[in-house]
Parts: structure tokens; C-alpha cells; sequence
């Protein structure tokens, strides 16, 4: 198993603090269920892009015993093999549920992990990139498990949300971005936050080898655009 985790690494900037969820939304109380311990199993969904891992890890980045496992990764090995233990942690993430959710190898395996970590008091979070009712797990008792949490389905972020989120994780820098150049870079990229994020890291390392503050120009040679 530590062969196998060691694959799997936290992204630093993977944090609460640095998570942009306005208040009211399915991030927002995703975000407070993750923080407080009461919640001993959370299903989240929703596509690419929405938060997801990120939150995922910014619960592991806070609990030296948490793990993350993104099942990607991992769902070609036995379930066996990599469920196995995951129980001793205090926390335990697993990120692209989906990828084995319908596989049969994996139901059995699933479900008495699920119930390993029930008798152990080990917090449970689950990710996925559809709804749990979209879920066509062939275990019943399997499914059964699964519908015996909280479940929140994420959005996908408004073009405004999207603007306020990039100057928001600009803020946490100590960068300014101005209305104009957010949109600017919104209309002109594609629309995923991952994506956007990286074109904020790229201004970012370029405004300061420049020495120069975040200008349009900056922006357009930096991008390509």
C-alpha cells in the first residue's frame, strides 16, 4: 500500500483558506461538513473543475492521518490491495469514486471497507463526477452504504463566480486584479478552473521576474494572447 500511495501527492496550494465558495453554495457547506468532524461520511459530486479535489485535499492537508487516493490512478490495481488498512487513518479521501463505483470487482471490496471504516469511527469523503442517484452500483447493499450520508452536488461556477475566484486565490498572493484584466483572461481562455488557475501561476512568476505590475500587455504576452 505505500508503494501504491506514494503516487498520490497534495497539491500545497490545496487548501480551506484558498477555496472560493460563496456563501450559500454546495462548495460553501461542503467545505463546513469537511471542517467539522460531527459529519462521519460525505458524498460530493459534480463535474470537472467545481472544487472537488480540492477540497478532498485540503481535508487531508489538515489531519497528518488523513489520505487521499485518487482512484484513477489506482482503479486498474486490485481493490483488495488498495483498500487494504486505509481504515487506520482518521480520514480517508477518495477522489474519482465514479471510476470504480459500477466496476463488480469492486463491490464487495467497497462495501466492506465501508463498513470498516463505520466500526472504526474513521471519516469518510467520497468524490465523484456524477450524482450519487446517477450511480449505477450493481451491489445493493453497496448502494445502500453510499446513500447513508450527507450528499452535495456542486454547480458548475458562474462566469462571475469565476472572475471573483481568480481574484480571490489573486488576493491570497498579494496581486491585484482588476475587473478588466479578470474578464479579459476568462473571455480569452478556456472555461476551467484548472486552466485559469495556471494562466494566474504563469502572470504570476512573469510579473515577478518583470518586476512589473499586472497589466493587459503583461497578460497578452504572457498568455500567447
Amino acid at each position: 500500500m505505500s508503494q501504491l500511495s506514494l503516487a498520490i501527492a497534495l497539491d500545497d496550494q490545496a487548501t480551506f483558506d484558498n477555496f472560493y465558495a460563496p456563501t450559500g453554495t454546495p462548495q460553501f457547506l461542503a467545505a463546513h461538513c469537511l471542517r467539522e468532524q460531527e459529519q462521519s461520511y460525505v458524498y460530493l459530486s459534480g463535474a470537472p473543475g467545481t472544487g472537488l479535489s480540492h477540497l478532498l485535499q485540503a481535508a487531508c492537508q489538515r489531519q497528518a492521518s488523513a489520505l487521499y487516493l485518487n482512484l484513477t490512478t489506482l482503479a486498474e490495481h486490485p481493490p483488495e490491495d488498495v483498500l487494504h488498512g486505509l481504515e487506520a487513518s482518521g480520514t480517508v479521501c477518495l477522489d474519482d469514486f465514479d471510476e470504480v463505483a459500477e466496476a463488480p470487482e469492486w463491490q464487495q471490496p467497497l462495501f466492506h471497507f465501508f463498513n470498516r471504516c463505520q466500526d472504526g469511527g474513521t471519516k469518510l469523503v467520497v468524490a465523484a463526477h456524477c450524482p450519487l442517484e446517477a450511480l449505477q452500483v450493481p451491489l445493493p447493499d453497496l448502494l445502500s452504504r453510499l446513500k447513508s450520508g450527507v450528499a452535495l452536488h456542486f454547480s458548475d461556477y458562474r462566469d462571475e463566480d469565476l472572475r471573483r475566484l481568480m481574484q480571490y486565490r489573486a488576493n491570497r498572493r498579494g496581486l491585484y486584479l482588476s475587473n478588466e484584466i479578470a474578464l479579459f483572461i476568462l473571455h480569452r481562455t478556456t472555461r476551467s478552473t484548472r486552466v485559469l488557475m495556471a494562466a494566474l501561476d504563469a502572470i504570476d512568476r512573469a510579473s515577478l521576474q518583470e518586476q512589473r505590475r499586472i497589466t493587459l500587455p503583461l497578460v497578452k504576452s504572457t498568455l500567447g494572447l
